[in-house]
């Protein structure tokens, strides 16, 4: 018996290999992705159909969890803090990650240090809408309503920092009129007020607003940009009105924690590269409002283009004199 042991032992020395406990393979349980909005809003409807998709391709679960709050920074400091493993990823946006750091004082994390890009998946031109008791059509007539209310006209905003609230205070500075900002936990509570009459003015990528739009309850006046939106081919852009400086797109990407390993990276953007080029998934997202899609080549291109875009975003704040009220 004694015999035994030993030659097993000497067997273990001479086979390292087999002493050693194999790497993990990845993943190997269900992976979390945050939304830093409540349910209900653009960032969830692509979230979860990005959720679903992936999981497929990943041979995991990937299991949606929406911290909205703070315009963003609840959520992405929980990425921001998770462990580096690849099982938590955080959808990132052009306000709930760029805009609301540039518009916070103070930040619980550093947007540069403690995360890792995964890649970029595709934008949404915002509409610019009204409650139908606003006596607007377009928005040279919203620009004369406004200038001859008694009081400021109210927009929804998902939160301090979002693209709602840069387009919102654009809005009143391109058309010179004095609107006030309420500030939400996400579209969907915002959305809420604005069909109750609570609110005048929402701006947003069109997903969540199109039944309602469809439905009469809000009326859209322009796509904020340069082209027209293929889920609203019928609403005319700000550049066709005279407004080009209302010029803006909510797009959206995919993070992990800083210091997740390169070969989860790797993979992470092959599961998401794969999904995007799948002809259902690009039907449902260009339905969903997401017209531009365009995946990053690598995650170093987000990255790229993440300091691209605060450049952009910086500019935009400080002519809009965004500011945490």
């Amino acid at each position: 018996m004694r015999r035994r042991h030993v030659l097993a032992f000497a067997t273990t020395l001479a086979l390292p290999g087999l002493a050693r406990a194999q790497p993990e393979a990845f993943p190997s349980r269900p992976i979390r992705l945050v939304i830093p909005f409540t349910a209900g809003g653009s960032n969830d409807i692509v979230g979860r159909m990005l959720a679903e998709a992936m999981a497929a391709r990943l041979g995991q679960s990937v299991i949606v969890e929406n911290r909205g709050g703070a315009g963003g920074l609840l959520g992405n400091d929980l990425v921001a803090k998770a462990q580096p493993d690849g099982y938590t990823v955080l959808l990132a946006g052009s306000g709930s990650f760029l805009i609301s750091s540039l518009v916070q004082p103070r930040l619980p994390y550093d947007p540069e240090r403690d995360f890792a890009p995964i890649g970029y998946i595709g934008a949404a031109p915002n509409v610019i809408t009204v409650h139908p008791g606003v006596n607007a059509r377009t928005l040279g007539e919203l620009q004369a309503v406004a200038k001859a209310a008694p009081a400021p006209l109210r927009f929804g905003s998902p939160g301090v920092g979002t693209t709602g609230h840069a387009l919102g205070a654009m809005i009143g500075v391109v058309l010179g009129v004095d609107l006030e900002a309420v500030h939400y936990r996400g579209t969907g509570p915002a959305l809420t007020d604005v069909l109750a009459g609570r609110l005048q003015i929402l701006t947003n990528a069109s997903a969540p607003l199109q039944p309602h739009i469809a439905a009469g309850r809000l009326r859209a006046l322009a796509i904020a940009g340069k082209t027209r939106s293929a889920a609203l081919p019928d609403i005319p852009t700000s550049v066709e009105q005279g407004f080009p400086e209302l010029d803006s797109a909510t797009w959206y990407a995919l993070l992990a924690t800083g210091g997740t390993p390169p070969d989860r990276i790797a993979l992470l953007h092959k599961a998401l590269n794969e999904t995007l080029a799948d002809p259902a998934i690009r039907s449902r997202l260009v339905e969903n409002g997401v017209d531009e899609i365009a995946p990053s080549r690598t995650p170093a291109d987000l990255a790229t283009l993440l300091v691209e875009e605060r450049t952009r975003w910086r500019r935009v704040v400080q002519r809009a004199n965004l500011r945490i009220d």
